[in-house]
């Protein structure tokens, strides 16, 4: 509005000069001055209008992905990796609804590292704050439907999700040096809300250390395990510390005294930081206490996950989102 307000005006001193029978040396010059910010806010309006026009086609793009199993909520897919196994092998947001779920939700299914996985955590940027409410954090929060967007998808989900099947949840994560590591975890199981989204989970393999079950180091499990440990938030302290260490450590996780895996953090651009805790985005056994990490997703797929052969005739592909 403010670029139109501009040209209109230069428009009314330009035809001012213009329609002058003696136009002064000055009033050409401001002409010339004039048109050359016509131009100028002219390309800019221009260069707005293309953008606006990305941005419709981005949402309209994502609204028909994520509504392609739109319809009779009861057939709806239990989670990605019965997607995946029916043919929709392109990384992006759908509609699931899990057993337990009282209506459909949207999820962000990665379709890679053999397809099938139900995103319940992704950090990027910063840009989401994960010091977040007991009733945020139960809900879910964030942007589950962009490729790049950051969310928590919800510890009600994470109940229905994994009281299923037997499920394994795997860890992705980078640094700030382009180096990636994973952690996985079979069997795991997070409760419903009146054990307070207690954890639990089975082995571990992988290459970023096993932070979770806090066997990296002799001695320190009774205060570094995550195991059967209760979720904490600030407004909801559920850990085994003297003090709240979702506070402290600000965002929710599974705290015992306080951790030694914490990647709802507070997101540190660069990695390394000081602070008066460790409270940003860290797996003790790969980076230390003191980094915090530029990437991390976490997601869970049935243990008992196979998947279909990739010559299959009956199989329907689809393409990624644009």
């Amino acid at each position: 509005m403010e670029s139109q307000q501009l040209l209109l005006a230069g428009l009314i001193v330009i035809a001012a000069c213009l329609q002058s029978l003696s136009a002064s040396d000055g009033c050409r010059e401001d002409v010339a001055r004039l048109r050359e910010r016509e131009n100028l806010l002219k390309s800019r309006l221009q260069e707005q209008e293309r953008l606006l026009h990305r941005l419709q086609q981005q949402d309209q793009a994502v609204d028909q992905h994520t509504a392609v199993l739109g319809g009779n909520q009861d057939a709806l897919h239990a989670d990605c990796s019965q997607l995946f196994n029916s043919g929709y092998n392109s990384s992006g947001p759908y509609r699931v609804r899990p057993q337990g779920s009282p209506s459909a939700v949207a999820v962000y299914c990665d379709m890679s590292d053999g397809g099938g996985w139900t995103v319940v955590q992704r950090r990027t940027s910063g840009a989401e704050s994960f010091t977040r409410s007991w009733a945020e954090y139960k809900n879910g929060f964030g942007n589950v439907k962009s490729h790049f967007g950051e969310f928590w998808l919800g510890n009600d989900l994470l109940h229905y999700i994994t009281a299923q099947a037997n499920h394994s949840l795997r860890i992705n994560m980078e640094d700030f040096d382009g180096n990636q590591r994973y952690a996985e975890y079979a069997n795991v199981k997070v409760a419903d809300e009146q054990d307070d989204y207690r954890l639990t989970f089975g082995a571990y393999r992988g290459t970023a250390g096993d932070a979770l079950s806090g066997t990296y180091q002799t001695g320190v499990s009774d205060w570094a395990s995550h195991q059967g440990v209760k979720f904490s938030t600030y407004d909801r302290d559920n850990d085994n510390y003297k003090g709240n260490c979702a506070q402290e450590d600000k965002g929710g996780w599974w705290f015992n005294k306080c951790h030694s895996a914490h990647l709802n953090g507070a997101y540190y651009p660069g990695g390394h930081y000081s602070a008066v805790t460790d409270d940003g985005v860290v797996w003790y056994p790969w980076r230390g206490w003191w980094y915090s990490l530029k990437t991390t997703i976490m997601k869970l797929r049935p243990a008992d996950f196979r998947m279909d052969p990739v010559n299959d005739p009956n199989a329907v592909r689809r393409a990624p989102l644009s």
